[in-house]
């Protein structure tokens, strides 16, 4: 990828937590309407890296640039702003509030292609069926919907997701991820740290492999899928 084609570039970027180091170094780049997978074993700092990113943890060192400016260290509401999207683990939804309510919260506008609620429903027709229903009775696929949802309502140039089908069947892990890969047509690039790696290299164009706090890999998804060590690693091959 050519610097002029980098929407999201980190350089250098080091990170931790009191004295410990969770991320040393670490240097990437996303394109717009470009999807790059984030692999790695529980603990190799993956989520750390994104909280980096969105401003959520201040780094260290390094830098953060997004569409031409310094990022680094900004909160998430500008980072939000500047059309840095998060969609974090755990979902973070509001289950008090209706569907509908969660998506209207929204009034940060990042400058990429525009989601209305509409276009949300027709990403997720299951969200349609319970938009009046209260977010807590949702089941984790459709708070998964919710979230996504509400983080594409933003109108991000990139989004960063942390493990978007965790905890879901199959079935439903295929509808999100499939989702995801729909962003691809509205020039929307995106990071994916996901826990199921098969499925995410089948929708990622790029990836990088993060072991302790370190890239110790890159290439192409299907480099990647292919090599040995890899499969070996984190494919269960």
């Amino acid at each position: 990828m050519t610097n002029s084609s980098k929407l999201l570039d980190v350089s250098g970027l080091t990170v931790g937590y009191g004295r410990v180091t969770a991320l040393r170094d670490v240097s990437l780049s996303v394109g717009a309407g470009e999807i790059v997978a984030i692999l790695g074993a529980n603990g190799a700092g993956k989520t750390t890296l994104l909280n980096a990113i969105s401003g959520v943890l201040t780094p260290w060192s390094g830098k953060v640039a997004f569409a031409g400016k310094v990022t680094t260290g900004k909160k998430p509401w500008v980072t939000s702003g500047l059309g840095i999207g998060h969609v974090p683990e755990g979902r973070e939804i509001f289950p008090g509030m209706s569907v509908e309510a969660n998506l209207k919260l929204i009034d940060v506008n990042g400058g990429g292609p525009t989601f209305t609620i509409d276009d949300v429903m027709a990403l997720f027709p299951r969200l349609k069926e319970r938009f009046t229903q209260l977010a807590g009775g949702l089941s984790g696929g459709e708070q998964q919907m919710l979230a996504i949802g509400r983080g594409l309502m933003a109108s991000p140039k990139v989004v960063l997701f942390d493990e978007p089908s965790l905890g879901l069947s199959p079935l439903l892990s295929k509808t999100v991820l499939s989702a995801i890969r729909s962003l691809k047509e509205r020039g929307i690039g995106a990071l994916l740290v996901e826990q199921n790696m098969r499925a995410a290299l089948k929708i990622a164009d790029r990836g990088y492999v993060l072991r302790v706090g370190r890239i110790t890999a890159e290439g192409s998804a299907r480099e990647l899928a292919e090599s040995p060590d890899i499969q070996r690693a984190y494919l269960g091959l």
